[in-house]
């Protein structure tokens, strides 16, 4: 990781990949990561982390499969949300977004458990781009 300021804009521009994050910093044992994403995600869980979002640019829906119903958060812009670990969620952008995620290292974008990956989404622990 550099250890200069990393500007946000020219990061998200360096990458066209949906749904494929890219760490952009760390800090102590979590990474920074963000992505372009567009349409839907797969439902999934996360057994032992909390997933935080924020929205850079456009808006964020994210499904929630709680223990009493199940609903859906809608993030505009500049707003935040974490997703509780042990919860089942999918996020989804129908118009597109960039977000940031906070998870520590090494955390599987399609979580501990998932439904079936469509060949849209990328598997990945994040890609350290070089800004």
């Amino acid at each position: 990781m550099s250890n200069e300021p990393v500007p946000l804009k020219k990061a998200l521009a360096s990458f066209d990949a949906l749904w494929s994050p890219r760490i952009v910093t760390r800090v102590n044992d979590y990474d920074v990561r963000i992505a372009k994403i567009e349409g839907e995600h797969v439902w999934h869980v996360h057994d032992d982390t909390d997933e935080f979002f924020l929205v850079l640019d456009g808006e964020l829906h994210i499904s929630l499969r709680e223990t009493d119903r199940e609903r859906t958060v809608l993030l505009p812009q500049g707003a935040v949300f974490t997703v509780p670990r042990g919860t089942e969620h999918k996020p989804y952008a129908p118009a597109g977004a960039a977000i940031l995620m906070f998870e520590p290292a090494g955390t599987p974008t399609v979580g501990d458990r998932h439904d079936e990956v469509p060949d849209h989404v990328e598997i990945t622990t994040g890609h350290p781009l070089n800004t």
